[in-house]
């Protein structure tokens, strides 16, 4: 037993070592880093520059940061950050809640009653370019006599979230098995009522990543809010590009305003990257 154990204890144990695919992995995961990151943390960068900073490579790594550029995005004599931040919220949000309402019914009846036609319609309003409807919208709209107010932001926005909520709780309803909704309706339930006590909670995951996937876009949009906004429905990205001028783009300002628009989309994907993970990859096992 002693020489055995003795033997056992001197042998050593085998370092792992780096396979070429593993290290082809980590080179590979380091470029992606980089290419995602990089153009983020030069923008962070730049927002801490003054111009002549930024244009000089001297001063790519190691500079004297100022807040200089965030003073200027927030100083009211060129325009109230505040309330585009508000108008950017409030188109977002109500764009998601309309579709929500409206795409998540949908959805379910397309998924029991197995409406797949509807719904390839229905996606074609995701396909279709955005910019081939502005015209129309923008006639439409200001022969309303609503141009430049909230409303037409929101429509354009459902527009274009709907079909992708749809798309995306018609996965989750898929997965649901439809006995649950059958022994609720023996036990008394309507149709309605299975739908409500019985569908709708077990799809919470679902909802939530339509939820956020929309939100994201909505905040995001640009060229509807170009078209479609007034001066006092001004949105975080269109508010951005005023710092591009005719004969210059004050590019420091530009980066501030940048961050500006992008923390609160990186932080709440940061929080909810498990319900947008689940969501994307939903019905990718189904059968």
């Amino acid at each position: 037993m002693t020489t055995l154990f003795q033997k056992s204890a001197g042998k050593k144990r085998k370092k792992p070592k780096f396979k070429p695919s593993s290290i082809g992995r980590v080179l590979g995961l380091a470029i992606l880093i980089f290419i995602f990151l990089g153009p983020i943390a030069w923008m962070v960068a730049a927002s801490l520059k003054f111009n002549v900073q930024i244009y000089d490579s001297s001063q790519a790594f190691i500079f004297e940061p100022t807040l200089a550029n965030y003073e200027t995005v927030f100083d009211p004599r060129r325009g109230n950050y505040l309330v585009y931040i508000w108008n950017s919220f409030f188109v977002a949000f109500m764009a998601t809640g309309f579709s929500l309402v409206f795409a998540v019914p949908a959805a379910y009846a397309m998924s029991r009653f197995l409406m797949r036609k509807s719904a390839t319609s229905v996606l074609l309003a995701r396909i279709i370019p955005g910019v081939s409807l502005l015209v129309p919208w923008y006639f439409i709209f200001a022969q309303l006599n609503i141009t430049g107010s909230f409303l037409p932001l929101i429509l354009s926005h459902m527009f274009v979230s709907m079909p992708l909520i749809l798309y995306i709780m018609m996965s989750f309803f898929d997965q649901l098995p439809e006995e649950l909704e059958e022994s609720a309706q023996v036990d008394g339930l309507t149709a309605i009522g299975a739908f409500l006590r019985i569908a709708l909670p077990l799809s919470i995951p679902g909802i939530a990543t339509a939820t956020i996937l929309s939100f994201i876009f909505s905040w995001n949009n640009f060229m509807f809010a170009l078209v479609l906004s007034g001066a006092s429905t001004k949105t975080l990205p269109v508010a951005v590009f005023d710092f591009i001028g005719y004969a210059s783009i004050d590019w420091g300002a530009l980066m501030a305003a940048s961050v500006v628009v992008t923390t609160p989309i990186m932080v709440i994907a940061l929080f909810t990257q498990r319900y947008i993970v689940t969501g994307l990859t939903a019905g990718a096992t189904k059968g």
